[in-house]
């Protein structure tokens, strides 16, 4: 491509600035695509856009680099200040500014790999969180009735698990969560499954299982969006992905890693098997501790009735039992002497009660005949009886005065002996 260019009387060749910037530029990324650079990072800016802008920089140069948000959502790591990258990519020049910039389309830590920078970044985020402290983790449940699995359900990893809960435990239902284990979209699947299993009340347990694979095979349990979903889960979580020596931030983050799927399943199958040995264990230890302590009063007893303490307080026990036994013999003879002269002291006492009551009786017989003369002497009918009479109107009133009458009234007139009606004359002045 040519510029194009003005020309005078003096054949200069003369370009405007866009001429000659879009020139340069044009050769830049020309001649200089595809290629790989090393260096350091700084001044790293991450505008809301989610372009990343950085200075590429080693000890005596720098350029201004770019990576646009369309490579780096597939950037497995956070780029960061200080940090030393390879950076693939091509050099072009922005006009508006005059400014030549790597425009990068891969980025790769130098020393490590950028998955395993991006497990120790996100891993080293996630513990500032919270996410992996031993005191949030819980407890799986001692007798588990129902199982929820994430998992793909074609793969190795469900057999057996279902293998080993056919063998241990056939009683335990199992309820499975399909999802993508693995590639683009798997984390966002995981995540569901672990969020739909919490909601289902007869759940008691989250199993997140997967076979082993490469780092990249089991990238999508290091995500961050998997690891939040496991935290917030009201449900323990074991993570089960991989063979024993492949961890993931899954493992950090569940509240029990098994090294593999079917570890898995023997922990939650085992819990059954486990309280009954348990119960066992238990009962067998408190069948021996009994032993001993009956063995140990029985030593205790033997050394007791061995000893002079105890020999002498049997031999006090005897003569207690003995005088007890003699004074029994002395009471039994002396109670029916002590009964017939009880009864001869309650003869005289009722002879003398009887006597004194007849005296007292006498006495009080006396008073009332005295009582009854004097009585008798005051009596009205004693008084009529020596020729006295009691008069009353009819209506029942005592005349004492003939003033109280007048002739002719009607008198009742009281004898000794029968009753009397009489009429008033006339008075007679005595």
């Amino acid at each position: 491509m040519q510029p194009r260019q003005l020309t005078l009387s003096d054949t200069r060749r003369i370009f405007s600035v866009s001429q000659l910037v879009n020139d340069v530029k044009f050769q830049l990324e020309t001649n200089f695509r595809d290629f790989w650079v090393k260096g350091e990072i700084s001044n790293l800016r991450t505008p809301p856009s989610g372009h990343i802008y950085f200075t590429l920089k080693d000890a005596s140069a720098q350029i201004q680099a770019v990576c646009f948000r369309m490579q780096a959502r597939y950037l497995k790591f956070q780029p960061e200040d200080g940090m030393e990258l390879l950076a693939r990519g091509s050099v072009s020049m922005y006009p508006p500014r005059g400014q030549v910039q790597l425009i990068v389309e891969h980025l790769e830590p130098v020393g490590s790999g950028a998955l395993q920078l991006a497990f120790e970044q996100l891993k080293k985020r996630l513990g500032k969180d919270g996410l992996f402290d031993q005191s949030r983790k819980k407890d799986l449940p001692l007798l588990p009735s129902k199982i929820g699995i994430v998992t793909s359900p074609t793969g190795a990893a469900v057999q057996d698990i279902l293998r080993v809960l056919q063998r241990r435990n056939d009683r335990l239902d199992v309820l499975i969560f399909p999802a993508t284990v693995q590639g683009a979209g798997a984390s966002q699947e995981i995540s569901a499954g672990i969020r739909f299993l919490d909601t289902q009340t007869e759940v008691d347990t989250i199993i997140l299982a997967r076979g082993g694979g490469s780092t990249e095979d089991l990238w999508a349990f290091n995500e961050e969006q998997v690891a939040r979903t496991i935290f917030q889960s009201g449900k323990p979580v074991i993570s089960a992905v991989g063979h024993e020596t492949d961890f993931t931030i899954a493992d950090f983050v569940a509240d029990i890693r098994a090294a593999t799927p079917s570890a898995a399943a023997e922990l939650v199958s085992g819990a059954r098997k486990e309280l009954f040995n348990r119960v066992g264990h238990l009962t067998q230890r408190s069948s021996q501790a009994i032993q001993l302590i009956v063995k140990r009063k029985q030593h205790r007893l033997r050394q007791l009735t061995a000893s002079r303490g105890f020999v002498n307080a049997e031999t006090r026990l005897r003569i207690f039992l003995q005088r007890l036994d003699e004074l029994s013999s002395r009471l039994t003879k002396a109670l029916p002497l002590f009964l017939v002269a009880l009864q001869a002291e309650l003869a005289t006492q009722s002879t003398e009660l009887g006597r004194q009551a007849s005296l007292h009786l006498k006495s009080n017989q006396q008073r009332v005949q005295s009582a009854a003369q004097r009585l008798q002497a005051y009596s009205p009918v004693a008084v009529l009886e020596r020729g006295y009479a009691i008069v009353t109107t009819l209506n029942g009133v005592i005349v004492r005065d003939s003033s109280q009458v007048a002739d002719g009234d009607t008198l009742d007139v009281q004898l000794a002996r029968g009753r009397l009606r009489a009429k008033k004359e006339s008075d007679h002045g005595v």
